[in-house]
């Protein structure tokens, strides 16, 4: 077996059901699925029982412990040179296995992701964030599929690695928030290099409104701090910026209450913003959504950046989550994850 591809899932009956269907469309066919139910409360047994006779699909159901230990769990059940792992709210494109392929023979490696992309069939919040999470203007297009001037990191959402390297390093870490590049940080140090495929992209539907999408970011910025502290000397500019843009924003406002004209930086930037991702996604709608996408992805890091860089660095306490309070934690847990 060539692939096993490994998707946790918590309450996504129907995105597993968009996943596998364009799963029985790949054109390289080596492949297992391996469907992982982390505790939810509606599976989608179901949805997997429709397509037994059509892929080579292992139906898993566990109690929650989270999308990085559930991977961890089909990793530990694959019988295959290289696992994949998605997350359930992804599609892929009918060459998405090929391309791997293409690039594995091409230059064989051990670890190694992909970019994400907005279908056209995305609602335009669904493609505001999609662009907010990739657009030059906002993460400096390093999750648009361009290559970086450092190492690649690959997300879970499309991340591929050897099955016996997975092993070795023992898979994902219990972190709360960051626990897919706190296991990129551990395959470079582990003296592997991951390539970035840039034709073996996915679909990814992200977030489905800005509620989630800030509580999402929030605790990326979260996990920044935390992963600093783990791995000392990752942390780098680019990371930087969106604390400092948050902190501009805030003094900017403050300032226009005496000088109006203040407030020119920030209308100047989400113009750029709605005309850049206007042009892109050809919808002015999306363009206009995208201001609000922006600010909200490059604040609501910042803002637990900065939380955690508080806590962590002047309070000197030790890695948290959100929730702190233990009768809530596993609750707190499952929303932050998952919804």
């Amino acid at each position: 077996m060539r692939y096993s591809i490994i998707v946790p899932v918590y309450n996504r009956p129907d995105e597993v059901d968009e996943l596998l269907e364009s799963l029985t469309q790949q054109t390289f066919k080596d492949f297992e699925v391996i469907i992982v139910e982390d505790g939810s409360v509606k599976p989608c047994k179901d949805v997997c029982d429709k397509y037994a006779n059509i892929l080579d699909l292992h139906y898993y159901a566990k109690e929650n412990s989270g999308p990085g230990q559930s991977r961890n769990y089909g990793a530990e059940r694959a019988n295959s040179e290289y696992v994949i792992i998605l997350d359930s709210d992804v599609v892929l494109p009918v060459g998405y296995l090929q391309a791997v392929e293409d690039e594995l023979k091409h230059n064989s490696c051990e670890a190694f992701g992909g970019p994400d992309a907005a279908h056209p069939s995305f609602t335009p919040v669904q493609k505001a964030i999609s662009y907010s999470m990739t657009s030059f203007f906002t993460t400096g297009g390093i999750r648009g599929g361009k290559a970086k001037l450092d190492k690649f990191y690959p997300r879970s959402f499309n991340m591929g690695i050897r099955r016996d390297v997975y092993l070795q390093l023992g898979g994902f870490s219990k972190m709360r928030f960051g626990e897919d590049i706190d296991f990129s940080y551990r395959i470079v140090e582990a003296g592997y290099m991951p390539r970035l495929f840039p034709e073996a992209w996915v679909w990814h539907k992200r977030r489905t409104d800005f509620r989630k999408f800030f509580r999402q970011v929030y605790n990326s910025g979260i996990a920044r701090i935390n992963l600093e502290k783990r791995h000392p000397g990752t942390m780098k500019l680019v990371h930087l910026l969106p604390t400092v843009f948050t902190l501009g924003v805030i003094g900017l406002l403050i300032i226009s209450l005496f000088w109006p004209l203040a407030c020119v930086p920030i209308i100047l930037y989400s113009l750029i913003i709605l005309i850049d991702s206007s042009f892109k996604n050809k919808n002015i709608w999306v363009g206009i959504l995208s201001i609000p996408a922006a600010f909200v992805q490059l604040m609501g890091y910042g803002f637990g950046f900065i939380e955690s860089w508080w806590k962590r660095c002047v309070l000197k306490k030790d890695e948290f989550s959100p929730c702190e309070r233990p009768e809530v934690e596993r609750t707190a847990f499952e929303k932050n994850f998952y919804k």
